[in-house]
């Protein structure tokens, strides 16, 4: 039996190609593609027949992920969504609002290959990528549940996006569709563990997103310890992509870089980061902008790190704009309900498993 086609992951031209192929003419697609895009389902449609939509029925799916779970911050109004999906598996997307608009984080895979140390989202491993169609419908769901019009996205969730690539670029095709969500690609950051084979798949196609890499280290030894992606590719690897990056889109890139007590939050540790981001991006020829976040570290059971002290990340980002680099620190929204992704669901698996009850 053949497999149905995934309605919401179509585009334009795919979605005429499968109309006609069930006899529908080929303007049936203008009628429908801003409706699938906006969360309508063909049966919802007053504009195509009652036939149309049989048809459809036999060779097409469309389905938007389920709330099975909401969280409301009682300090900013940060909204943690842990969503499932048609399979029974769960992903969280986290709504955040700031003065110039809502933003999502949404995930992109369930679960995660990378291994990092300090992330629950990678604890159990990946189970599967999302679809287009999953990575679009937390967007589209999380508008309909909220009632508000989301102008931002961020692909720092569950998975690695550069791990589901191809997926992963189709729904920020589909996304910034002017008959779709419109969300302007300059709206949009993706944050990678340093896949630098993709970084530069991604700098081919020159979307005008903004990359986010996740560093957290000064050298190799310290980040290959919590990070094993680096061991396939090095610092120098990921930061050749980076300027290959910069050269060919001009689009700034951020550098994540979570502060960890006691393992990489020392102010020696800012020196040499801000020594490696100097040399290695600035040039007699070329001067890359340079921007590090700091990200004082999700306390995850599992893993054991703490968080850096205020001071201690105070320190850490004076000594990087002595040393000539731009650094900020990430303002921790949803604190009262840890809008960090992958806890939630680690919480859910553990419910299901009976872990809770042990």
């Amino acid at each position: 039996m053949e497999e149905k086609q995934d309605l919401l992951s179509l585009d334009k031209a795919e979605l005429e190609t499968l109309l006609l192929s069930i006899g529908e003419p080929r303007y049936r697609a203008a009628q429908m593609f801003s409706q699938l895009q906006h969360g309508r389902a063909p049966e919802e449609m007053t504009n195509i027949g009652k036939q149309t939509r049989e048809k459809l029925a036999a060779v097409a799916v469309y389905s938007l992920p389920r709330v099975r779970q909401k969280l409301v911050s009682a300090l900013d109004g940060t909204v943690k969504y842990l969503f499932e999906l048609a399979d029974g598996h769960c992903v969280e997307s986290v709504l955040m609002h700031y003065e110039h608009g809502t933003t999502i984080c949404i995930s992109s895979q369930v679960g995660c290959a990378m291994g990092c140390k300090f992330c629950a989202s990678t604890i159990g491993g990946r189970v599967r990528n999302l679809t287009v169609s999953e990575l679009l419908g937390q967007v589209i769901a999380a508008a309909r549940d909220s009632g508000e019009r989301i102008g931002g996205i961020v692909m720092m969730g569950i998975g690695e996006p550069l791990d589901n690539f191809d997926n992963v670029v189709k729904f920020l095709q589909l996304v910034n569709h002017p008959e779709g969500q419109n969300i302007g690609y300059r709206h949009i950051s993706l944050s990678t563990c340093g896949l630098v084979d993709r970084i530069d798949r991604l700098a081919a196609l020159a979307l005008p997103i903004t990359l986010s890499i996740s560093l957290h280290a000064p050298d190799d030894e310290t980040r290959s310890a919590i990070m094993p992606i680096n061991r396939r590719y090095p610092i120098a690897a990921l930061l050749d992509a980076c300027r290959r990056y910069y050269a060919k889109t001009g689009r700034r890139i951020s550098f994540e870089y979570t502060l960890i007590a006691g393992k990489n939050d020392a102010p020696e540790a800012a020196k040499r980061l801000a020594l490696l981001l100097n040399r290695s991006l600035r040039t007699r020829t070329e001067s890359m902008p340079i921007h590090v976040n700091l990200i004082p570290v999700n306390e995850v059971e599992e893993t054991g790190f703490q968080r850096a002290g205020k001071q201690a990340v105070a320190r850490f980002a004076a000594v990087l704009e002595e040393n000539g680099i731009r650094a900020t620190v990430r303002r921790k929204l949803g604190a009262d309900i840890n809008a960090s992704c992958g806890q939630l669901r680690r919480a859910d698996l553990k419910e299901k498993n009976g872990e809770n009850n042990k």
